[in-house]
């Protein structure tokens, strides 16, 4: 893999990693809907732009309900949740939980397709989860109050959904939306969870943009142009150019950036989040490791002349 390549990898994982922290500040000033929906709307926004340049195209129409059912499940619900949720609950947290995406996103694809479970497989599985709730006991047992233990829940519950979300989006792309310009879809998906979200936005809770501070609405902008608009040019750029299999080590650095990110933030830190990463990272290395072997086995035989 190129060095190039490499750097665009991290420089994608951080960008997503501080997503958590910046998700936490905007919070402070819009309620989760808005949060949703301004990010939403400015990324779409960039990618709008992306397009006209480039001279892309959207996809066809036939596909809409795919494309509804995907921003609902990919970007209205998740972008909401972490919003709700990170009011309760540290972004290094919420960071971590997040890691689970790939363990539903593998669950599913298997009920879907009824594929084989293997022992490497549970194991991974479990190992990941088994960080998960180190993380939480260790933030459960460091709560004063019932309320907080409440708050530590519901917050936990919140993002658990927010990743179940994002697996079920890319389970349905997998199987439906195969061969579609990945601009297109992001341009489309973006644009239709901002449409999902305004009704709602305008009927509930509005921010008093009286109190709106600075630091709302820079993370706001970054979280739009950057977390949702740049983050996707990078991420279908670095698929274009590197193999799945390392693209996918960006699942293993957000809950690590997550943590930086916290941690620069001065959020309260204990030694399980730091172990609780581990057992997790842990768990998707053996999640996705291949044997040897088995790519052996599956290698073509050259016929002899």
């Amino acid at each position: 893999m190129k060095a190039v390549h490499l750097l665009q990898i991290l420089l994608l994982s951080a960008i997503w990693g501080i997503s958590f922290l910046l998700i936490r500040i905007a919070g402070d000033s819009f309620p989760p809907i808005w949060v949703a929906l301004l990010r939403c709307s400015s990324g779409a926004v960039l990618l709008w732009v992306v397009m006209l340049l480039g001279c892309r195209s959207l996809p066809s129409r036939a596909l809409l309900p795919w494309f509804l059912l995907i921003a609902f499940f990919n970007n209205a619900i998740p972008f909401t949740f972490f919003a709700w949720g990170e009011r309760t609950i540290p972004s290094s947290t919420a960071a971590i939980v997040n890691a689970t995406t790939p363990i539903w996103t593998l669950l599913i694809s298997l009920a879907v397709s009824r594929g084989h479970v293997t022992g490497r497989m549970i194991a991974g599985v479990l190992l990941s989860f088994a960080g998960v709730v180190l993380v939480v006991y260790g933030h459960a047992a460091a709560e004063d109050s019932v309320s907080d233990s409440q708050g530590l829940a519901l917050g936990v519950t919140l993002v658990v959904l927010a990743s179940l979300g994002y697996a079920i989006a890319t389970v349905m792309a997998k199987m439906k939306l195969k061969g579609i310009d990945p601009i297109g879809l992001a341009t489309m998906q973006l644009t239709l969870a901002a449409l999902m979200l305004l009704p709602v936005a305008l009927l509930g809770a509005h921010p008093v943009f009286s109190a709106v501070s600075v630091p709302s609405i820079a993370a706001i902008a970054t979280l739009g142009l950057a977390g949702s608009g740049i983050a996707y040019l990078l991420y279908f750029n670095l698929l274009a150019h590197v193999s799945a299999t390392h693209v996918v080590a960006v699942t293993y650095l957000l809950p690590i950036w997550g943590l930086f990110w916290g941690w620069l933030a001065h959020e309260t830190i204990g030694w399980t989040a730091f172990a609780g990463v581990a057992v997790v990272i842990c768990g998707l290395l053996l999640l996705n490791w291949k044997p040897r072997v088995a790519t052996e086995l599956v290698r073509p035989v050259v016929p002899v002349e």
